[in-house]
Formats: structure tokens, sequence, C-alpha cells
């Protein structure tokens, strides 16, 4: 048995352009301003004072707070007013909280984007032709550089940064106040700048990744990160030990498609990830 969605409820106070596209169940709080070709699809709730400007796209259930600003042009010296943007598209099941901004690209080819399940809380910042993955987690004044990814599941903890262009690979997880310069490998956690300090163990079982994986990826990070080896050593140690797991290969993958320094092993003791 499926629930009739409403139809979209726009508050007296609002602004919604004539080009916006809204489906069932879209709420639209007071003094929202929405400009352009702006798509919110089912149930997106706009509570209160938000500002969209197209071409954006949000995807049903998601949830905007107030004072987040999606859609702005990029902060970008080359881009002018007027300039062909893809502009933003941001997943369903997203939470964006107060303060959040995410910016149109800088270019018409492809969007800035924001995944499914993403938790954008406050101040955090996507800059323009970021991508986040599903499932992310972007602590209060997180900023994203533009051209930046993060892959699937990564958590940026508050006040964590990461410079343009730079990577951080699947369930990898982000100390408080860290700056990144460089590409974060997977499955790992840094807690000092252009560092990786350990495996994210916590991430990985909360995850339900099988025992055998984990071990196997203890065995990498031992033999390919702790002994501080060149890339291409690097590379072929997981490769040898990739053999039998799929977390390790995929490990490699992402070190042998980088272009940017990556991350180096500094011991800070017992590292889990724990963003408790």
């Amino acid at each position: 048995m499926t629930t009739a969605l409403s139809a979209p409820f726009i508050h007296p106070s609002a602004f919604v352009d004539r080009e916006a596209v809204l489906e069932e169940g879209v709420r639209v709080g007071p003094l929202c301003v929405i400009v352009g070709k702006v798509h919110l699809k089912k149930n997106v709730q706009l509570i209160n004072s938000c500002t969209l400007h197209g071409p954006l796209t949000i995807g049903e259930n998601t949830t905007v707070y107030p004072y987040a600003t999606l859609g702005l042009p990029p902060q970008d010296y080359k881009f002018k007013p007027g300039d062909a943007t893809a502009g933003v598209v941001i997943g369903s099941d997203c939470i964006i909280r107060e303060g959040v901004t995410v910016h149109s690209a800088s270019k018409p080819e492809r969007p800035t984007t924001i995944g499914n399940r993403v938790f954008m809380m406050v101040n955090s910042h996507a800059g323009h032709d970021a991508v986040v993955g599903n499932g992310c987690i972007l602590v209060n004044g997180t900023l994203l550089a533009g051209h930046t990814t993060l892959q699937d599941n990564v958590t940026m903890s508050g006040g964590s940064m990461l410079h343009q262009f730079c990577r951080v690979g699947r369930m990898a997880f982000i100390s408080g106040g860290v700056a990144m310069a460089v590409d974060m490998p997977p499955f790992c956690v840094s807690g000092l700048r252009n560092t990786v300090s350990g495996l994210n163990v916590v991430g990985l079982r909360r995850a339900g990744v099988p025992r055998e994986e984990i071990s196997a990826l203890r065995s990498a990070f031992r033999s390919a990160f702790q002994v501080r080896l060149p890339r291409q050593e690097m590379l072929a140690v997981l490769r040898g030990l990739g053999a039998g797991s799929e977390l390790v290969t995929e490990l490699a993958s992402f070190i042998e498609s980088g272009k940017k320094p990556l991350a180096v092993y500094r011991d800070m003791g017992e590292s889990t990830g724990d963003p408790d």
C-alpha cells in the first residue's frame, strides 16, 4: 500500500521562479528563494530562509535547513556571469543543515554532485565541480575545495579541509581540524595533515566487512604503508596481496589512478576512526 503525496506547498513569503519544477509532497517554507531551473523531487522539504539557484536538482526526501545556499556561481576567477554551468545535483535522502553552501560547476559538462544519503552538517561547504559520494558525512565546518572527490561513506570530521583536485577514498575517516592536500587512500584514518595514521577498523566493522577482509587490509597496510615504499613498489606489493582480497585490490586501484601525491604514514598509536 502506498501513501499519496500532497500537492506542493509554497509559503506566501517564499519566491519560486516560474522555471522551477516542484513535485508532489514538496514543501517550501517561509522566506525561501528559488531562482532559475530548479527541480525539487518528491517530498523535498525546505525549512525556511534557504536560497536555491538553478540549474539545480534535489532528490527525493532531502531536507534543506535555514540559510543553506545551493547552486550559486563558483568561486572561480575564470568563471564570468552568464557562463554556462552544469549546476548542482543533490541526491535523495540527504540532510543539508544550516549555512551549508554548494557551488555550481565551473563548466557545462558535469555538475557539482552530492550523492544519496549525504549528511552535510552546519556550515560545511562543497566547492565547484566537487563530487561527494553516497553515505558521506561532512561534520560542521568541513571545507571541500573545487574539483575534490569523496568516494562513498567517507567521514570528514569537524573543521577538516580538502585541497582542490584531491581525493578521499571509500570509507576513509579524516579527523577533526585536519587539512589534506594529498590523496587519502580508502579504508584509512588520518589524524594529522597529509598523513595516514592507520585503518578505519571501527568503520569497517560497522559496515559489516568480513573479518578476513579486515585482516587482509591490515597485512596490506603493514607491508605497503608502514615501510614508505615508492608508489610503484607499493602497487606491486598491493597487487600481490590483493589476489585474494577485493578491498586490497580496490586500495591498489585507487593509488594507481591517482595524480596527486599520496598521504604518508605517521604512527599516532592505535587509530580506530571512531567518531564517538
